[in-house]
């Protein structure tokens, strides 16, 4: 499987998110697709196999937004991955298969995760045994960033930090398609900070789940909400925070980081903000019709957007839902985003499960702004540039914030000109 196509959960409270865009290799002829591997699987694994590919490539045929499959000939890539999938002795050698043959489709939402994968994704938000880091690919091969190391974990006891990297290649002992149970001890290839090898031992423990949404008000006239996907309930949430708050206070709204998630929890949070009924993007899926989105409600018990001046922080890492919101308030001219430019991954997808208990993703929808903007492989584009570095974090600084709050502390937004008249699309 691809790293880019992999969300790995390994920390109660952190996806792993794939913004990694490479061009990918179509090899029509079999003898230039990898080989089958070596070890032959049993009669029952090689069901399985067939099974979970056939039902990949049927749905991507049949289900997927773009009816001519960005030009791919799915025959063809039938054809050179499915020997490599049947012939696929573990999950880790069949999903790389499939997520080769799906990078062809040189779409971000397309990916499928394996069994293990897909249960930390499910229990994300419950107790469970859990090692205490968040990992991200990097593009050079089977090797992870160590983005987050959670306090009292067995990771941050044993030393792990920040910018450390996971190899996972050839001799690895664990890789991210493997379960991770409480009491069993799993031994990580690390490379510490200064690239040496830092191979260690860690026993999973029961951890408590962090919170999908963070609200910080330790500054005085500034409210900080923290987002780490758009989950069941974020609406809700948000408009609990918003209610009753003072109209000096400012709102920064911290998408960093945030893979996405409910499209009804984008329309919510924009609901917190834009008048409803305001229109904010359209979709077009397989059958060509468009679909018009407008915001609905949903924010809390608010029965009007607020007027309290708003900042988004985004950066690389913000995908698909949390580049939606950012773009509508932007060009709304409701809020001002900070950060780096987003990911660019912004087709509407819809995810099902597989026989063996795996999840594929698949786009179904495209997706265009009130402007008439295509965001994907486009992003969005900060109104003020602050990236936050490795070394920022390692430090404790937090530049893209401080951006944010100097730039609420100008001139105030008038919240009248997000009630404006959208652009015909």
């Amino acid at each position: 499987m691809s790293l880019r196509r992999l969300l790995q959960l390994l920390a109660p409270s952190a996806a792993m998110s794939l913004a990694l865009i490479a061009a990918p290799v179509f090899a029509a002829d079999p003898a230039l697709a990898p080989a089958p591997a070596a070890a032959q699987p049993d009669s029952e694994r090689a069901r399985m196999n067939q099974r979970v590919f056939d039902r990949v490539w049927a749905e991507v045929r049949s289900q997927y937004y773009d009816p001519g499959l960005h030009g791919v000939d799915w025959n063809a890539a039938r054809r050179t991955w499915r020997p490599v999938a049947l012939t696929a002795p573990d999950d880790r050698t069949l999903y790389r298969a499939i997520g080769d043959m799906l990078d062809l489709l040189d779409d971000d939402h397309a990916g499928a995760a394996p069994p293990a994968v897909a249960r930390r994704q499910d229990t994300l938000r419950q107790r469970r045994a859990a090692i205490g880091v968040s990992l991200r690919p990097e593009p050079s091969g089977d090797v992870y960033l160590i983005e987050q190391v959670r306090p009292g974990s067995p990771a941050a006891e044993a030393g792990v930090a920040v910018g450390w990297r996971l190899v996972t290649g050839e001799g690895a002992l664990w890789t991210p398609e493997q379960d991770i149970a409480e009491g069993r001890p799993v031994t990580l290839s690390l490379i510490d900070g200064e690239g040496a090898a830092r191979p260690l031992t860690l026993t999973p423990r029961l951890m408590e789940p962090t919170p999908a949404f963070v609200a910080d008000h330790s500054r005085p006239g500034l409210l900080v909400l923290t987002v780490d996907g758009f989950e069941l309930g974020l609406g809700r949430w948000m408009g609990e925070q918003l209610e009753n708050l003072p109209s000096e206070t400012d709102v920064v709204i911290d998408l960093r980081g945030n893979p996405g998630g409910r499209l009804a929890e984008a329309d919510a949070v924009l609901s917190c903000f834009l008048p409803r009924d305001r229109l904010w993007a359209a979709r077009t899926g397989r059958s060509g019709r468009r679909v018009d989105l407008r915001t609905a409600g949903g924010c809390g018990d608010l029965e009007e957007p607020v007027g309290n001046d708003v900042a988004v922080l985004v950066d690389g890492n913000s995908r698909s839902a949390a580049e939606l919101t950012p773009a509508a308030l932007q060009e709304a001219r409701r809020a001002v985003v900070v950060g780096a430019p987003t990911a660019g991954a912004v087709l509407i997808s819809q995810e099902t499960r597989l026989p063996d208990g795996g999840r594929l993703s698949l786009s179904r929808a495209d997706f265009v702004t009130s402007g008439g903007v295509r965001l994907e492989k486009r992003g969005v584009t900060p109104d003020i540039a602050a990236a936050q570095t490795l070394e920022d974090r390692r430090a404790g600084r937090d530049p893209g914030l401080d951006a944010a709050v100097a730039a609420l502390a100008g001139p105030r937004v008038d919240p009248a000109l997000a009630a404006q008249p959208s652009p015909a699309l």
